[in-house]
């Protein structure tokens, strides 16, 4: 993964956050922050959840905005939070590992198969979920090629 998409800077460990819209705003927050997209781009995170579920399994989420959204990201960015008590997703579904993407044209199609390779091994998350330097959760997605 490039060095700018996924910095110690986009990465919050041991959050505490109340609810799914709080999580989205949280991961949108760090994406907006560092740099990555317009603040409008937050909103369409928002929507995007209210059309489908960005629940993944494996207490994994991945908000992310509309297509509509993509004039509002300046450049491809992650951000990766983890919720040890988890956040309610809705369905009975919790969420302890939410992962932000904003994508610039196609780039988001590598990041999100990079993303599906490691969130794929339960082994993986937890290691996500017990890390604790954001230097540690970088080179988990490191070690996928």
């Amino acid at each position: 993964m490039s060095d700018t998409i996924l910095t110690a800077e986009n990465i919050v460990l041991d959050a505490k956050i109340p609810n799914k819209k709080e999580a989205i705003r949280f991961v949108g927050g760090i994406l907006y922050d560092q740099g990555y997209v317009e603040q409008g781009y937050i909103g369409e995170m928002l929507k995007r959840e209210e059309i489908t579920s960005t629940y993944m399994g494996n207490f994994v989420a991945i908000p992310h905005g509309t297509d509509e959204a993509k004039k509002s990201v300046k450049e491809t960015g992650l951000s990766i939070v983890t919720v040890p008590d988890g956040v309610d997703f809705g369905d009975g579904n919790t969420v302890k590992l939410l992962i932000g993407i904003a994508g610039k044209g196609d780039e988001h199609l590598e990041i999100l198969s990079k993303i599906a390779i490691v969130c794929s091994e339960e082994a993986n998350i937890d290691k996500i979920l017990q890390a604790r330097t954001a230097e540690e959760v970088i080179s988990i997605f490191d070690e996928v090629n």
